[in-house]
């Protein structure tokens, strides 16, 4: 499996576990992402995301959305996808 970075996480609300990713690439629903970071190895799908809490299919270079993450995650920590 090959991995992009795509974004890095600017924050963490953990009351609603969703993390802020500031992309420097695409990203879709669907689309399998891994969190990587000095406490963090997270691999998981994107189910479902938003920008500016207004629910998206897709976003583009430079927005920043908001994913529900499967454990905390920590900012600064870097986002990558991966490629089967």
């Amino acid at each position: 499996m090959k991995e992009k970075k795509i974004g890095v996480i600017t924050h963490y609300f953990g009351h609603i576990s969703v993390g802020i990713i500031k992309l420097n690439a695409p990203l879709k629903v669907g689309d399998t992402i891994h969190i990587r970071g000095a406490h963090d190895d997270i691999t998981q799908s994107v189910d479902s995301m938003q920008i500016e809490h207004e629910s998206v299919e897709s976003a583009k270079k430079g927005d920043e959305v908001g994913i529900k993450v499967v454990e905390k995650v920590h900012p600064h920590d870097e986002v990558y996808i991966v490629a089967e």
